[in-house]
């Protein structure tokens, strides 16, 4: 039984990378990038062909891709993990790419404003994280900090930390943000208790909790929005 061919036996305009260097990369499937990525395929396929494998069993969705673990990617013949490493590496520094081009504050005046800011921190994870948008006077962003990071039905917010970040970034105002990876908009108990016991020591000592925004790939739930900070 004869084998696949190897990518070097394709037409030249066929191949991923020198596609890439003579039509560019806007010119490349997503199975064809993945393929760059992961530099070769197995025995019976080329690296293009295991790069569809993968991407079909995410339902060739580049947002169901990014979730999958080192474990899963290892699940695959032909992907080692070497090539799994290579592969989250990529998608990582794809995440963190909308952190490097932002050049201007990004001023936060609504709550959907949050939510886009906090897509490439927060999108894809199937466990919580827990962080705060430090906001000067004008309410554009200094930073967004982390403060914990849980497990997928919760995680613990230090009020201490969450202030002590704050004051030490000589932030004006803050905002919480947490994802819920169940994608359950609804806050729990234990996110209002949260949420009433840092806005109302924000006003004790003049640093105002502005919101609360629940995070979930598929939208999110504010408690300025619905009346709960006042």
């Amino acid at each position: 039984m004869k084998l696949n061919r190897t990518i070097k036996e394709w037409a030249e305009d066929d191949r991923p990378r020198e596609k890439l260097v003579l039509k560019g990369k806007n010119a490349l499937s997503d199975a064809e990038l993945l393929a760059i990525v992961l530099g070769s395929g197995s025995r019976n396929q080329t690296a293009v062909e295991l790069a569809k494998e993968l991407l079909e069993s995410a339902e060739n969705n580049l947002g169901n891709f990014s979730k999958l673990s080192l474990h899963d990617l290892k699940k695959f013949h032909g992907v080692g993990e070497a090539k799994a490493v290579t592969v989250l590496a990529a998608l990582e520094l794809g995440r963190r790419r909308k952190d490097v081009e932002v050049k201007v504050r990004t001023k936060i005046s609504s709550s959907n404003q949050v939510y886009d800011y906090m897509k490439s921190y927060l999108l894809d994870l199937e466990h919580e994280e827990f962080y705060i948008l430090l906001l000067n006077r004008a309410n554009e962003i200094i930073r967004a900090k982390q403060i914990s990071i849980g497990g997928m039905s919760g995680t613990v917010a230090d009020g201490k930390l969450i202030f002590k970040s704050a004051i030490e970034m000589n932030a004006h105002g803050l905002v919480l943000v947490h994802n819920h990876p169940s994608g359950q908009l609804k806050p729990s108990d234990a996110d209002r208790s949260l949420t009433k016991k840092m806005v109302e020591f924000g006003k004790y000592i003049d640093l105002p909790v502005l919101d609360h925004v629940i995070f979930t790939d598929f939208g999110y739930f504010s408690f300025a929005d619905s009346g709960m900070i006042s």
